[in-house]
């Protein structure tokens, strides 16, 4: 859960460094593009956590542990 935090605090940081360099480097369309990915991680990762909290758990998943125990 720690690390889980601190990877979203590091693409947090560099979303905010990239954001600097975007504005000194205007037309510099590879620091563009870098921060176009680091946001869209950030997005699908704030979704897939939106999702697992707000929809149920899959009834018809059996682990692997479960099916050991039969």
């Amino acid at each position: 859960m720690i690390l889980k935090a601190s990877f979203q605090l590091a693409f947090l940081a560099i979303e905010i460094i990239l954001t600097f360099y975007s504005n000194v480097l205007e037309d510099n369309l590879m620091v563009k593009f870098l921060l176009f990915v680091i946001t869209a991680v950030l997005i699908a990762m704030g979704v897939t956590k939106l999702a697992s909290r707000l929809l149920p758990a899959d009834k018809d998943y059996v682990s692997p542990e479960d099916e050991q125990a039969s």
